[in-house]
């Protein structure tokens, strides 16, 4: 079987950084996969608070995640910090891509890089919604500033 890649973009717009707690840590001894995608999930979460929405409003609409890939670089261990940058990316009709990179802080070493798949629904009918005008707008504001 091929193995996944992806490449990363230029640049991010947000960034977040989180400790690797021992829950985190399989038998292994490193960060566990299941964990990585709690990771990238609270990542995401503060990526839409830093918007000023919850992902159960973002500008009168609730959130999904349609998709995830998730490319592993590194171990991570128990009492790292992990910093996780984000970006949108490749908008459609219904949501966009939030592109991230997971790397330790203290060395800059990679852990993992991928993304999820953003989608955008009703709260009436929970089917797909297009993209809310109002979020694309604080998007550009809070991306130029």
């Amino acid at each position: 079987m091929s193995r996944i890649t992806f490449e990363l973009p230029e640049h991010f717009v947000f960034a977040t950084e989180m400790q690797v707690y021992i829950s985190h840590v399989n038998q292994g001894g490193h960060l566990d996969n299941a964990q990585l995608l709690t990771l990238v999930s609270e990542a995401r979460v503060r990526f839409f608070r830093w918007l000023g929405y919850t992902e159960g409003n973002v500008a009168g609409f609730p959130i999904v995640v349609g998709d995830l890939v998730a490319q592993y670089k590194s171990e991570a261990f128990h009492g790292e910090t992990l910093r996780v940058d984000m970006v949108p990316a490749d908008f459609n009709r219904y949501g966009f891509d939030l592109v991230f990179r997971m790397s330790e802080s203290g060395q800059g070493r990679e852990v993992a890089r991928g993304k999820v798949g953003v989608v955008f629904v009703s709260k009436a009918d929970r089917k797909v919604a297009p993209v809310p005008e109002a979020f694309r707008e604080r998007l550009r504001e809070a991306t130029q500033a």
